[in-house]
């Protein structure tokens, strides 16, 4: 375990006052557990490097050096319980018991997966949420979002979206997509249905994780490019799935969103829980 010896000295020493960083300011401790680096931090950005992207990172914000020396030291209860109580840092947690992997294209085992709870549809008209009902990571909402299509490029796809926001959201949402069904276009418009509820909610910083590569480098990469190149790859092709990215990049508009990609079928539970809402809501009739 990685200890900054030099903490309380550091903060006895410091001559300009910290301005607000992620969740915190002057005088606040980030404690993290499991990362790159185990220890106290006096910043979020120093507690980010150590967090962003690591599997199962567990930090947490506090007021005082001892709490947050107590919270490193300290473990993890089996059940995860620990990481629910503080409402502001919610990280991915991995399920103790991992369910049999299945296929990474999402395109088996329909037939196989046995009857899902009932999943409430968002309506028209979303009712205002608290702020205290959404996990944080700084000042930033976490949500997860997945896509998936079974019988994927045949005739009788069907594709559905999740969005998780956590155990028991009102916001949860399991649909079938509309119009052309594939994963691909699953994963977008999966992405698109969060940052359209988190707008709702006057949310405008999201990290948003997914299980998709090609919706995080289509939106942080592709897309400036393709427009500058009128909607053309660079062999000149026309984008493929360009009305859903066009979607996507007039979402993000006004949003600070950090795109997180997290492993498919690894254990993390909000991948897990967003992956089971999009199953769901490929079983549905299309509207």
């Amino acid at each position: 375990m990685t200890k900054l010896f030099s903490l309380a000295h550091r903060v006895a020493l410091a001559t300009v006052s910290y301005s607000r960083c992620g969740c915190g300011g002057f005088g606040m401790f980030y404690a993290v557990r499991r990362g790159r680096k185990t220890g106290v931090f006096l910043t979020w950005n120093e507690c980010r490097t150590q967090v962003d992207r690591f599997p199962a990172a567990r930090f947490k914000k506090f007021a005082t050096e001892d709490e947050a020396w107590a919270f490193v030291r300290s473990s993890v209860s089996p059940d995860g319980s620990e990481g629910q109580k503080n409402k502001h840092v919610q990280e991915p947690q991995a399920k103790a018991n991992k369910r049999p992997r299945e296929s990474l294209d999402k395109e088996e085992g329909e037939d196989a997966e046995s009857c899902m709870k009932h999943v409430k549809r968002s309506t028209a008209s979303v009712p205002s949420v608290s702020k205290d009902a959404f996990s944080y990571m700084g000042e930033f909402v976490v949500v997860y979002t997945d896509g998936c299509c079974s019988s994927n490029g045949r005739k009788r796809a069907r594709a559905g979206i999740g969005v998780y926001w956590g155990p028991g959201h009102p916001l949860n949402v399991g649909i079938r997509l509309p119009g052309r069904q594939t994963n691909q276009r699953a994963e977008i418009h999966a992405a698109c249905r969060a940052i359209k509820q988190a707008k709702a909610q006057n949310i405008n910083k999201l990290v948003l994780y997914t299980d998709s590569m090609f919706t995080i480098n289509g939106i942080t990469n592709w897309v400036p490019g393709w427009k500058k190149n009128g909607w053309r790859t660079s062999t000149g092709k026309e984008v493929i799935n360009k009305e859903d990215f066009v979607e996507l990049d007039r979402l993000i508009q006004g949003m600070d969103i950090q795109w997180m990609h997290v492993p498919g079928h690894s254990g993390f539970i909000g991948n897990e829980e967003a992956d089971r809402l999009a199953r769901e809501g490929a079983k549905q009739s299309e509207g």
